[in-house]
């Protein structure tokens, strides 16, 4: 725009409508970094997402630590058990698990056959369900066992 006079010689030039452009939209670009920092830190609901995640994530972390720690206890005291009961006990054990299944058998062919045809429908629906899914029943039901164990073997202490 204007030139310095020769006698103003330690003044600045005026600067250039570019110039300005280019300042002004710094300057935006400042105060809306500004104003973006205090909005952020009253986004309560985002900030409670963020957390919840977080605290999502190192939940699943510890419960698979936990999980494989109570599946090692389990087996570890599966075969302490095992090395502990004396065979007689074991042998008996095996007659009393098949007499219970020899019993089990002929309780639901009774059953079965006194059942009217929608309950026994259902009921067939959910054993087809139970063997789809025996590996974590079984899994369950071991980890019950040692459950127990271990908590009647504290009892005698």
């Amino acid at each position: 725009m204007s030139t310095p006079s020769q006698g103003d010689k330690d003044a600045t030039p005026t600067p250039t409508p570019a110039e300005l452009r280019e300042q002004v939209e710094h300057t935006r670009e400042e105060l809306g970094q500004t104003v973006e920092a205090p909005a952020a830190k009253a986004d309560v609901k985002a900030q409670a997402k963020e957390k919840a995640a977080e605290i999502k994530e190192q939940a699943a972390e510890k419960a698979t630590l936990v999980s494989d720690q109570i599946r090692d206890t389990a087996a570890q005291a599966a075969q302490l058990v095992k090395d502990k009961t004396p065979d007689p006990v074991l042998d008996k054990a095996a007659q009393a698990a098949t007499q219970a299944r020899e019993a089990a058998a002929r309780a639901g062919r009774l059953a079965a056959d006194k059942t009217p045809d929608p309950v026994r429908e259902k009921a067939e629906s959910a054993a087809s369900m139970a063997k789809a899914n025996r590996t974590p029943l079984l899994a369950a039901a071991v980890a019950f066992v040692v459950f127990l164990l271990l908590r009647r073997s504290r009892r005698r202490r």
